[in-house]
């Protein structure tokens, strides 16, 4: 997650809680679009598709709230070395996190590849490092020790983080630069782009679910979603005027999950129809909702309640999940198991992954971001 995070707003703004909570209705897509994996042989056969278009929302979602917090500090109030500093606090705990629970499971797991292979330690440790620096793996070399071709074999949701620091740079190098009117000729561009990937099929299936791995056309598929959202949301900042909207964090949530757990739409033969459906979700939709969420007030304590614990979880919750559905593939597949057989895990999968990103967050991430923000912020100017 895009990035998945919260930003650190601006000390005298206003919060956006909805849009926090929303983050976190997405981090929990993500995680039955994963479960869904294990019994899908192909994107034609899982049931429970679009968990992947989560990414765009949050890049979306980042772009609006990096525009809001950061777009009026530059010069006196920020330097771009503070912008950075702020915003490795942010994003790289749980980076690191990640990457250790990605090597602890996959020890479990006997460092067995997808093809039976036992990849050597050195490899795995060199992997490691690696993810510590976000240096992705080349398919087929040695450090890509799943042999499935991710970035980062360890914890594959970190090549979202990949991105998402390349939105940052692009943004405090270039785009916060940039004329609102510049800055729109830029997200029609690649929306264009994006939406051609998607309906050509560059994917090869149709579909916006790239940017995981360096082979084929991901990594042009990746760095199209980045452009596209992060931009869109970094101009939804500069324009935004708020409609009035009662219930935006449930008309929203309902939204984001009937959009994410669609199945695949059309067949092989008719791959534009998926493709059309991503693109219209994420060119269309999503702003919509970040729109629509930013507009919107939590009024209620029960709401108020859901969208803080919800947005507190989101980032833990989408960095520490995937090492965990590793072993969980295995288990299914060893057995050929199906979900009818396994919904009971699949529970606990999900809840313990909510616990757990709630317990990193409040034992590992949260304490050790404030010891970094006293470390090495500069005091406020």
């Amino acid at each position: 997650m895009s990035q998945i995070s919260s930003t650190a707003f601006a000390d005298s703004k206003p919060h956006y809680r909805i849009l926090d909570g929303l983050r976190g209705v997405a981090a929990i897509m993500v995680i039955w679009y994963h479960i869904f994996e294990a019994f899908a042989t192909s994107p034609y056969d899982q049931h429970f598709n679009h968990g992947y278009l989560a990414v765009d929302f949050f890049f979306i979602l980042s772009g609006f709230v990096i525009g809001y917090a950061y777009d009026d500090r530059w010069g006196k109030k920020m330097t771009m070395k503070d912008f950075f500093r702020r915003r490795l606090i942010r994003l790289q705990p749980m980076v690191i996190m990640g990457a250790l629970l990605g090597t602890l499971t996959f020890l479990i797991a006997g460092r067995e590849m997808w093809d039976g292979r036992v990849a050597p330690l050195t490899m795995v440790m060199l992997a490691l490092l690696m993810h510590l620096f976000l240096i992705p793996a080349l398919p087929g070399a040695g450090a890509e020790v799943r042999g499935n071709g991710e970035m980062f074999p360890l914890n594959g949701p970190s090549w979202s983080l990949f991105f998402e620091y390349i939105g940052n740079i692009l943004y405090a190098l270039i785009l916060r630069r940039l004329s609102t009117r510049a800055l729109k000729v830029l997200v029609a561009l690649s929306a264009a782009g994006l939406g051609t990937y998607a309906i050509g099929s560059f994917s090869g299936y149709g579909h916006l679910g790239v940017g995981w791995s360096l082979g084929g056309t991901n990594l042009q598929g990746g760095f199209l979603r980045l452009l596209f959202a992060f931009t869109a949301g970094l101009l939804m900042s500069r324009i935004f005027k708020p409609w009035r909207i009662r219930g935006a964090f449930w008309i929203s949530s309902l939204a984001i999950v009937v959009l994410l757990s669609m199945p695949y739409i059309g067949g092989s033969a008719t791959h534009w129809m998926n493709g059309l459906y991503d693109a219209v979700c994420t060119i269309v939709l999503f702003p919509l909702l970040v729109w629509i969420g930013a507009s919107g007030l939590t009024t209620d304590r029960t709401t108020t309640r859901a969208c803080k614990f919800l947005g507190d979880i989101s980032y833990p919750l989408y960095m520490v999940h995937y090492p965990f559905m590793y072993l969980f593939y295995a288990w299914v597949w060893k057995n050929e198991l199906t979900f009818a057989q396994t919904w009971p895990v699949a529970l606990v999968l999900l809840f313990g992954n909510i616990l757990l990103a709630w317990l990193v967050l409040k034992l590992y991430d949260e304490p050790l971001r404030r010891v970094l923000t006293k470390r090495f912020s500069p005091k406020t100017k």
